[in-house]
């Protein structure tokens, strides 16, 4: 069906493409932030095992969010591991790090999804789809946030 929401075909395919990177560095950083919240250990335990739960849970409901603002711009959201093995920015980790090890992954992580975003800002911006640039700077801030948060535990 057609779409008629002020957004040309090709400039929306263009937005697409760039949500979709943001949406598999969110999905990768939530599968990692999860993981080490399963699996952290030592002094920090107890810090980090709810620290970590905060964190994927947020990314879980942004997961959506970004999902759907593809959906509504007339793509199918990528969903898949090969899918997002492909798009992402965010390196698996692998084996079982030490605590502040996994905080540093996951302040890179972050800080990684900040590029993407900030990558993926002119586009929106450029064609006036402030619905796309509201959700990429609500993010932003979120992700520079938690950045600075897990730098502060490495200082």
């Amino acid at each position: 069906m057609k779409i008629d929401i002020g957004i040309d075909n090709a400039s929306r395919e263009a937005i697409v493409e760039d949500l979709e990177k943001v949406l598999a560095d969110t999905y990768t950083l939530y599968l990692k932030t999860h993981n080490f919240h399963w699996n952290v250990t030592g002094p920090m335990f107890t810090t980090l095992h709810a620290l970590f739960m905060t964190q994927y849970t947020e990314l879980w409901a942004a997961v959506d969010e970004i999902a759907e603002r593809i959906r509504s711009l007339g793509a199918p959201a990528p969903g898949t591991y090969g899918a997002f093995a492909k798009l992402t920015s965010i390196a698996e980790t692998d084996g079982v790090p030490e605590a502040m090890q996994m905080v540093r992954l996951l302040k890179d992580g972050h800080e990684t999804v900040v590029r993407t975003l900030r990558a993926s800002l002119p586009k929106a911006q450029e064609v006036g789809d402030e619905s796309t640039v509201s959700l990429l700077t609500d993010r932003l801030a979120v992700h520079e946030k938690t950045a600075w948060m897990l730098r502060t535990m490495l200082e």
